[in-house]
């Protein structure tokens, strides 16, 4: 994601209001505001506040953050506001919806992780599947498998980092957070190689989830 797409967004709030709005990323440094003098810092506590209430706005250090999910349905981003009363909290759920619609954009352009997920909600016509994948460089001869990994007790948002530390190839590989309990893997996969042994590619999978959760 590039943070020149939340700039150009927050750049044009600058005329609604006095208030300072920005991003933050999971880390919690800031990567765009209205003031420039606030680029680079890092606020390791509001991003964990987020994290902890990623669903609704929540007040911090005297400032209003709403978090922006990412495709595995977890914390990304933030949007903050200047301010902890009931105007700031309103100017960041203005300022949320321009820069998730302005993340959704870039996101169906250029990544392709938007592309396979979307393909797999259903949520692309099928005649426009080969011109995205075409614009994506997305290669559509190739072999892959789909696997659904289903937690059926208590569900464990981790899941979804240990899988991406398991296919580290996001060009190829994609790890798609479904609903709070399945997560797809798409793995692609050669004809003649180790991989092609899908139920040990399971195996491997479910060992792992075990071990690390």
């Amino acid at each position: 994601m590039s943070n020149s797409v939340f700039q150009s967004v927050i750049v044009q709030l600058r005329d609604i209001s006095d208030r300072v709005f920005g991003v933050i990323d999971t880390e919690g440094c800031v990567i765009s505001s209205t003031d420039m003098s606030l680029l680079g810092e890092r606020w390791p506590d509001a991003a964990l506040k987020v994290g902890n209430a990623s669903e609704s706005i929540v007040t911090f250090a005297q400032k209003s953050f709403k978090a922006i999910m990412g495709n595995s349905n977890y914390f990304e981003y933030a949007v903050f506001c200047s301010g902890d009363d009931e105007t700031a909290r309103s100017f960041c759920q203005m300022a949320f919806i321009a820069l998730n619609d302005a993340k959704t954009f870039y996101e169906e352009k250029h990544d392709r992780g938007t592309f396979v997920k979307n393909i797999i909600m259903d949520n692309i016509l099928p005649g426009d599947i080969y011109i995205r994948a075409k614009e994506l460089h997305f290669a559509t001869d190739v072999q892959r498998a789909v696997l659904l990994v289903r937690q059926n007790s208590r569900a464990d948002i981790a899941a979804v980092d240990v899988l991406q530390g398991m296919f580290t190839d996001r060009q190829q590989d994609f790890v798609i957070s479904i609903n709070e309990s399945d997560i797809a893997v798409v793995k692609q996969i050669t004809p003649t190689g180790e991989d092609l042994d899908l139920v040990k590619l399971a195996q491997n999978i479910e060992d792992t989830l075990r071990t690390e959760l």
